[in-house]
C-alpha cells in the first residue's frame, strides 16, 4: 500500500506543486483546506498536470482553528506543512501576525508528531535580516534573523517567529531528528492554474507598468517546481532531519528582472520600468505608504544562499532565476492576469 502524505493548503502555490510530484511518484495525498468547496478546482488543476487523482483526498482544517487537524493527520506517513498565511497588506503593528503564523505551525505540528518525517515550509526571511550587514550578503543555514531589529516588517518578524516556535516544539517533544525545515527565496516559476498567488504580484506589476521606476533591492528567487521538489526530497531522505534547507538559485535585482522580461516579452517593454529609485526617495516614499515601507530591510543588500549543501543532500539542481521569471511571466500572459 502507497504511504499516504499529509500537504497542508493543498490549494496553495507550492502545495499543488508538491502533491502533483507525490501522485506522480505513487503516494497517496491528503490535502488540507479550510473550504472543501475548493475541492473541485484542485482536482482539476492536479488531473490537467496529469496526476492520478484518485489518490487524492481533502480534509477540512484552518491554521487560526483546533478543529480538523488531528483527524487530517490520523493514518498519515509524513507531512508536507506548506500552508502559511499570507498578508495582502502589512500592518502597523510590527507583532501583529506572530500569533497566527505561530499558532497555526503549532496546530498542525502537535497533531502531525506521530505521522513519521514532517517537512515544513518557513522562509529565507528567517535568516536574512538584522543590523551591520553587508553589501553582498551571504546566507547559510545557521543564520538567523533578528525579530528586535526594528527595520523588520511584521510578515518577517512572523515567519521567524513561527520557525523558531517550530524547532523549540521539536526539541521539547523530542521529534527534532524528524523535522525538516525548507526555506525558499522569492518563490517565481509556473501556478498549475489561474489561482495567481502573491508572491507573483512582482513581475504582474512590473509587465502591466505599476511603477515608473523601482528601488534599488536585489532578491534572492526559486522556482516553485524546485521548491517542491526540495520538499519531496526532503520527506524521502531522513538525514535532512533537524536541517534547515535553503531553496534558492540565484540573485537578481528589480532591474535586472524587468532588463529579462523586457527581452523576453518585447511587445511589453514599453510597459515595464528602467528606471531605479535612489534610495533616498523609496524611504520618503515609504512613510505615506506601507507597501513601500515592506522593501526598505532591502535597500542596499543582495542576498547570496550557499545551496551547495541543499543539492547534495536532496539532489535538487535548481533551476536559473531567469528561467523563473520568464515562466512565470508565461504563465500570467497564459492565464490573461497580464
Amino acid at each position: 500500500m502507497a504511504e499516504k502524505i499529509l500537504v497542508t493548503g493543498v490549494s496553495g502555490f507550492i502545495a499543488k506543486h508538491a502533491a502533483l510530484q507525490l501522485l506522480e511518484k505513487g503516494y497517496e495525498v491528503r490535502g488540507t483546506i479550510r473550504a472543501l468547496s475548493k475541492a473541485i478546482q484542485v482536482k482539476k488543476s492536479l488531473e490537467e498536470a496529469g496526476a492520478d487523482i484518485s489518490r487524492l483526498s481533502f480534509a477540512a482544517a484552518d491554521l487560526s482553528e483546533d478543529e480538523g487537524w488531528e483527524d487530517a493527520a490520523r493514518g498519515c506517513d509524513g507531512v508536507l506543512h506548506i500552508a502559511s498565511p499570507f498578508p495582502t497588506a502589512q500592518p502597523r503593528q510590527r507583532d501583529a501576525l506572530v500569533p497566527a503564523a505561530r499558532d497555526g505551525a503549532m496546530r498542525v505540528l502537535n497533531a502531525a508528531k506521530k505521522a513519521g518525517h514532517i517537512v515544513m515550509t518557513s522562509s529565507m526571511v528567517t535568516m536574512m535580516y538584522r543590523a551591520g550587514r553587508p553589501a553582498v550578503l551571504p546566507v547559510t543555514e545557521d543564520d538567523w534573523t533578528d525579530e528586535d531589529w526594528k527595520q523588520n516588517t511584521p510578515y518577517i518578524v512572523s515567519k521567524t517567529a513561527a520557525e523558531q516556535a517550530a524547532w523549540d516544539a521539536a526539541v521539547i517533544g523530542g521529534f527534532k531528528h524528524r523535522l525538516t525545515i525548507v526555506n525558499p527565496a522569492l518563490v517565481l516559476g509556473p501556478p498549475l492554474d489561474d489561482d495567481i498567488c502573491a508572491s507573483l504580484d512582482l513581475i504582474r506589476l512590473m509587465m502591466t507598468g505599476a511603477y515608473p521606476a523601482m528601488p534599488d533591492v536585489s532578491y534572492p528567487m526559486v522556482d516553485v517546481r524546485d521548491v517542491a521538489a526540495v520538499h519531496v526530497a526532503a520527506l524521502e531522505k531522513p538525514e535532512t532531519g533537524g536541517r534547515r534547507l535553503i531553496a534558492s538559485a540565484d540573485t537578481l535585482s528589480l532591474k535586472e528582472i524587468a532588463a529579462i522580461l523586457s527581452t523576453a516579452f518585447p511587445d511589453r517593454a514599453k510597459k515595464i520600468p528602467s528606471g531605479v529609485l535612489p534610495d533616498w526617495l523609496v524611504r520618503i516614499m515609504a512613510i505615506f505608504d506601507r507597501n513601500i515601507a515592506t522593501v526598505l530591510p532591502d535597500l542596499g543588500v543582495a542576498p547570496q544562499a550557499d545551496t551547495a549543501y541543499v543539492t547534495d543532500l536532496t539532489g535538487v539542481v535548481f533551476r536559473p532565476g531567469r528561467d523563473a521569471v520568464i515562466d512565470a511571466a508565461r504563465a500570467l500572459e497564459r492565464v490573461k492576469a497580464i
